[in-house]
């Protein structure tokens, strides 16, 4: 009797393919197990919503490059990521440039 969620006939850490699930596949073998591979990248299928900042929008696009890579190689995509969210935000707390003192008007109704 198979654990829970195993299917009859296939073996533990694999899925059951079904010919009738994949009418393209003529040459299919009912309930063929195929092996899963957990340490095979895999997109983890989150939404990313615009936030019409186009340099945060960026950035968050970014993201998706993890999808394609093994967990070791999700550092450098986070760090590429985290450090642009940063600077964006440091360049919203920079204070203007103090606006320019404007010339001094001579006068012309200086009397000696």
């Amino acid at each position: 009797m198979p654990g829970p969620g195993a299917a009859a006939g296939a073996a533990p850490g694999t899925t059951p393919v079904d010919a009738a699930e994949d009418p393209s596949d003529k040459d299919a073998v009912p309930a063929a197990a195929t092996p899963l591979d957990p340490a095979a990248p895999a997109p983890l299928g989150v939404g990313r919503t615009p936030t019409g900042n186009a340099e945060v929008d960026a950035r968050l696009e970014r993201l998706a490059d993890a999808d394609h890579l093994l967990a070791d190689g999700h550092i450098e995509v986070y760090e590429d990521v985290h450090g642009g969210l940063r600077d964006a935000l440091t360049a919203l707390d920079a204070r203007p440039a103090p606006a320019p003192v404007p010339a001094p008007v001579p006068s012309y109704n200086n009397r000696s």
